[in-house]
């Protein structure tokens, strides 16, 4: 077991930050440009239909397309479908479809819309579970960034051991955010969580980011590692894990939606980490989600840069998608 804390080496550093290379775009340019697929396809199927502002059996029938190909998914996009022309009868044939279809889809992603918060605990452990090439540890050095803007200190655990990339991947994010980095060359990833939470608790850490594997041979072998990385953290804290975060890759669209289920059966999920929302993405799954599985939604990632992950809000994410002016 070894510590690494502001080791400085030659490692590569992560993917070099956007600001590195060229002028920073707003978080706003950032999260529309990145929902550039889903945008395009809902906004260019619905064009016909806006400019209409009728919602005829023809418009139903586009909108319904539109919204199934954007990875919105059957559940909610029958939801949808009845509740925009619930509010349009109410609202009269003079109504603006594309403002109450903005207005449908705020009402169904509000709910997962809960800011992240760090409890009283101390040190209060956080569980980061996904599966690899969801970008999963590059969320970890991005959200110890955040944490830090809060005004937090961090420690990060490797947990994921079976994998040397991750552990020398969160070991060059341990050195970009000048925090400490607790990891072992193979072995047991609850053990390392386990020293991980010992080493916070004697330091006076406020917050531990325990990474864990992504995958093992089969998918029952991953859940039950995550499951013995939980109880272990329990053992070395009482009420710890305080958060479970799953990291989802956008672009794996409806598989998203099935790994919320999964993850969430096997360890009981409290939050979500959407990446990769980076122009390809199609980001419907979050409506999917919303209907079908509604863990909150606590940050968004839209890029590689280390301040490219924020806090999901509803509104703006619908703005991004559906723009009132689009």
């Amino acid at each position: 077991m070894f510590d690494l804390f502001k080791r400085k080496t030659d490692a590569a550093a992560p993917n070099p930050s956007p600001d590195d290379a060229e002028p920073r775009r707003s978080w706003t340019e950032r999260l529309t440009g990145g929902l550039t697929a889903s945008r395009d396809r809902l906004s260019g199927a619905l064009a016909g239909v806006f400019r209409r502002r009728a919602l005829d059996d023809e418009a139903i029938e586009e909108l319904e397309t539109a919204l199934l190909t954007s990875d919105v998914g059957v559940a909610a996009t029958a939801h949808l479908i009845e509740d925009l022309k619930a509010r349009y009868k109410r609202a009269g044939a003079d109504a603006d479809p594309r403002a109450l279809m903005r207005e449908s889809l705020v009402a169904l992603l509000a709910p997962i819309e809960k800011p992240f918060a760090i409890g009283p605990e101390r040190p209060y452990v956080i569980m980061i579970a996904g599966v690899n090439g969801a970008g999963k540890t590059t969320s970890i050095g991005k959200l110890a960034k955040w944490l830090q803007q809060q005004g937090h200190s961090v420690l990060l655990a490797a947990g994921d051991t079976f994998r040397a990339a991750a552990r020398e991947q969160l070991t060059v994010w341990g050195e970009r955010n000048n925090v400490a980095v607790i990891a072992q060359a193979g072995g047991d990833p609850a053990a390392v969580a386990f020293d991980a939470v010992g080493a916070a608790t004697a330091r006076g850490i406020d917050v531990v980011l325990a990474d864990t594997a992504g995958r093992l041979p089969t998918q029952l072998n991953l859940m039950d590692e995550l499951g013995k990385v939980k109880r272990v953290l329990g053992k070395a804290k009482e009420g710890a894990p305080h958060a479970v975060l799953l990291v989802l890759d956008a672009n794996t669209g409806q598989n998203a939606l099935a790994q919320v289920g999964a993850f969430d059966r096997a360890v009981g999920l409290t939050g979500l980490v959407l990446t990769k929302l980076d122009g390809s993405a199609k980001g419907g799954v979050v409506a999917a989600i919303a209907r079908e599985h509604p863990v909150p939604l606590a940050f968004v990632g839209v890029g590689e840069g280390v301040d490219d992950l924020r806090p999901f809000s509803a509104a703006e994410f619908v703005d991004a998608l559906l723009p009132a002016d689009g």
